[in-house]
């Protein structure tokens, strides 16, 4: 089967252009574990979407999925900035280079850059809501049985997740850990402090107590 035009759980994906060239620039930038988890992000964004009943464009959420934890790679770990953000970046350059209009980049923008900001993007446009939804229901299991078995096997057949919580650990440790402060205030402090030896996270609090105001 071809990357383009997939159908699992009676989604497909969009066999459109702008989906094909997402999907070669992204396999020709990420490893498999990077790869199947984002195309599962798709999938499961997209049952949740149904589950919720909303409606989106599926080819904007596919690039969201697809781009999302592109900022993991080894090119962006001298950035200074949150991997979700260097992310977010490389869409929205693909996307200004096949003309997209600047609303629909401006969504998928924003639903890469708070794809780790749980509380907020299920609020905003339905395709910032399912990328979100669609990675925590890979990586944190949120909302497991709102999906049926049947279909979680089909997408999982399509896109296999062999030992995927040891692995996508180490690959969030591995992108994250050379620019440590991007992770203050967010959830990926929890990574660093599991798997790098030394870390300290940042304090808010202490942030407020030194700062230069005199009181």
């Amino acid at each position: 089967m071809t990357d383009h035009g997939a159908t699992a759980a009676g989604v497909t994906v969009p066999d459109t252009r702008l989906a094909a060239e997402a999907t070669e620039l992204v396999r020709d930038s990420v490893g498999d574990l990077v790869y199947h988890h984002s195309r599962r992000v798709f999938w499961f964004g997209s049952l949740q979407g149904r589950n919720r009943g909303l409606s989106f464009d599926p080819e904007l959420l596919y690039i969201g999925a697809m781009f999302h934890d592109l900022g993991l790679g080894e090119e962006f770990q001298d950035s200074g900035r949150r991997f979700e953000v260097d992310s977010a970046e490389a869409a929205r350059r693909f996307l200004h280079a096949h003309g997209v209009p600047e609303d629909s980049v401006r969504r998928v923008w924003t639903a890469i850059a708070l794809h780790t900001t749980p509380g907020i993007p299920e609020f905003m446009e339905p395709e910032v809501a399912l990328v979100t939804a669609g990675v925590e229901y890979d990586v944190l299991g949120i909302g497991y049985h709102d999906i049926g078995e049947a279909e979680r096997t089909e997408i999982t057949a399509l896109h296999p997740r062999p030992d995927f919580k040891r692995r996508i650990l180490e690959a969030f440790t591995e992108g994250i850990a050379p620019k440590p402060d991007t992770t203050f205030g967010n959830v990926k402090a929890d990574v660093l402090e599991h798997f790098v030896p030394g870390f300290r996270r940042g304090d808010f609090v202490e942030v407020i107590r030194n700062s230069p105001w005199p009181e």
